[in-house]
């Protein structure tokens, strides 16, 4: 059974396909069944595991960057992906590649037939590339790990694992509310469960409720709870292709992530590495400001373009939603905005659009896809209640196309909602930039902006 031979990338990706029809199973069960007959390779690896309604992303890019240039080898698991599949699991920012996801996902799929003949269930898409991760890290010799959830965190696939070195919060808001729980600190109280004996929590600063949440959970457990405060940093200075701050000791710190709400992602990574210091891992002044510097994230209002500019952002929930506002509020008072939408179903897309709309002078709404998907058209009759010039594009490309038609050059276009349409969205921006021949903000391969 070992000889057989390796499924092509063309029949991974379709049985990635069928396996959507597994859904998502919150609990524990499935995953150490994958784990255990792969024979637990996630009880090699040492971790930084993230939860967080927003900035769990952006803060695993800061710390895992940093790591990097401290000359760790450093595994990346990151869920949902932007451009491509494989960029869910990555060693120093290089994703997996195509032979090796053939082989992996191989072996899984023979151990998922294995289980189903045994009398278990057939474990999901998200657990298996959980498993998957795991074994392609342990195999890769990664010393650390940084470890995204997928959803919540006690119950999330990725917290199998017993090796927490920090277990790490970013921003908790109202997601999810039909899984994680109703209130603030149901879901807070979810997301505190990838806590462990001997680790240690590092939180950002945030409402009342969450903290107790999180502080009570680190005293049962008795593990240091550090909190990163954004009333420490001091000396902003911003533009949108890069920010200044002080934190603490740190003096002049850059990153090149716009958005204030980055600034608080950054010091929650300093924290967490200054954690990781005392852990025994050597973590030299100079690779906090060379990681944080350069660390980039695409979608997460990213500029893809210049007069006009075009935007892309991951805002997908009330809180990004209040986020992305703020950040047009500061850098484009006054201006024309054009707005690019697609949001899931199973988002409240009243509040998102409640929170951004006022500030737009034309919607253009689009359709996301899949089970949880939403026609442009439904999103364009709630999009009518907050804005009178809604109008509902047929795909992502015709959008796009309508946005440049309204804008002028002073114009600001902004596509924002669910991160699965954006990837497309910045290739086809791309594309038009190219051919074009604009001297604009692009992407490399490894997603850094670079000017084309």
């Amino acid at each position: 059974m070992e000889n057989q031979k390796d499924m092509t990338f063309r029949e991974v990706m379709d049985y990635i396909e069928e396996l959507k029809a597994y859904g998502s199973v919150p609990g524990l069960t499935n995953i150490e069944n994958l784990c255990d007959k792969l024979g637990n390779p996630q009880q090699t690896l040492k971790f930084v595991h993230i939860a967080g309604t927003n900035g769990k992303g952006s803060t695993l890019a800061f710390i895992s960057e940093i790591l990097k240039e401290a000359g760790y080898r450093t595994g990346r698991y990151i869920s949902p992906t932007l451009f491509e599949y494989r960029e869910r699991i990555q060693v120093n920012n290089r994703p997996i590649s195509k032979k090796e996801l053939c082989r992996q996902m191989t072996i899984l799929k023979r151990i998922c037939g294995e289980l189903v003949e045994e009398g278990k269930p057939h474990p999901t898409a998200f657990e298996i590339e959980t498993a998957m991760a795991f074994q392609y890290f342990k195999e890769q010799d990664c010393q650390v790990v940084v470890l995204e959830t997928g959803l919540g965190g006690l119950l999330d696939a990725t917290n199998v694992i017993s090796n927490t070195l920090a277990a790490v919060f970013a921003s908790i808001s109202l997601d999810h509310m039909g899984i994680l729980g109703k209130s603030l600190q149901e879901i807070a109280e979810n997301k505190a469960g990838i806590m462990k004996p001997r680790a240690a929590a590092v939180a950002l600063k945030g409402e009342r409720e969450v903290i107790s949440v999180l502080q009570k959970k680190a005293e049962q457990l008795n593990i240091p709870f550090i909190m990163a405060d954004s009333s420490d940093v001091s000396g902003i200075k911003r533009s949108l292709q890069k920010q200044n701050f002080s934190y603490k000791e740190y003096k002049n710190l850059t990153i090149a992530l716009a958005g204030s709400y980055q600034i608080e992602n950054a010091i929650l990574a300093i924290e967490t590495v200054k954690l990781l210091g005392e852990k025994g891992f050597t973590i030299p002044e100079k690779a906090v400001y060379k990681g944080l510097e350069n660390t980039c994230w695409p979608g997460r209002f990213q500029i893809l373009s210049k007069r006009p500019y075009f935007i892309a952002d991951g805002a997908h929930n009330r809180d990004g939603a209040k986020r992305l506002a703020e950040t047009i509020r500061f850098y484009f008072t006054n201006r024309k905005i054009i707005y690019i939408i697609g949001i899931l179903r199973d988002k409240e897309q009243g509040e998102i659009l409640r929170a951004t709309c006022p500030l737009a002078a034309q919607v253009l709404t689009v359709p996301t896809k899949g089970e949880r998907g939403l026609s442009a058209y439904e999103l364009a009759c709630m999009a009518r209640e907050y804005h009178a010039n809604v109008t509902a594009a047929d795909s992502v490309e015709e959008a796009v196309e309508m946005a440049y038609l309204f804008a002028d050059k002073d114009t600001v276009i902004v596509a924002f909602g669910s991160l699965s349409y954006l990837g497309g969205l910045i290739q086809i921006v791309e594309n038009i930039n190219a051919e074009k021949g604009r001297n604009d903000i692009g992407r490399d391969s490894h997603g850094k902006q670079r000017e084309n």
